[in-house]
């Protein structure tokens, strides 16, 4: 019998494999999931719509936060990376599709410092950040025998 976490592949066609950053993307969006903060980008900082189709400001921001963490080389490999897995990466984020590239260039291009400095302020303002160890458990990642190991 296999390890769960062992894949066999019978079928002679390729199959991509999970980036290894993806794991660490997950735990990142279930802490800011579990902090609030995906709803205080949601709800706090506001940006025009009609040039970005339809895809809200934490669509870019997901992405921005899994190229950080991804340690790919640029954001052509991170999308390249990320094609087969696009729907699993923006579902973390509680959201549906992946911006296009262009759309993220455009997005990039029109944010302007109000729109920076009301991102910063989710991020530093208003959360009071625990040690790294505590918001893994408040975010339910337990250890490897699911105890808090307190």
């Amino acid at each position: 019998m296999t390890h769960a976490s062992v894949h066999i592949q019978i079928a002679p066609e390729s199959a991509p494999t999970t980036p290894c950053w993806f794991a660490a993307v997950a735990m990142m969006a279930e802490i800011l999931k579990t902090y609030g903060l995906v709803k205080l980008i949601e709800t706090k900082v506001r940006f025009a719509r009609a040039r970005f189709d339809h895809y809200e400001l934490i669509d870019f921001v997901a992405v921005l936060i899994g190229y950080a963490l991804s340690g790919e080389p640029s954001l052509q490999a991170f999308y390249e990376r990320l094609a087969p897995f696009s729907e699993v990466f923006m579902a973390l984020f509680n959201r549906s599709r992946l911006p296009h590239r262009s759309t993220l260039s455009r997005f990039l291009g029109a944010l302007d410092q109000p729109r920076v400095e009301a991102l910063r302020s989710v991020f530093r303002g208003g959360i009071s950040w625990p040690e790294p160890r505590s918001a893994l458990l408040l975010a339910g990642f337990g250890t490897a025998r699911g105890s808090t190991g307190s």
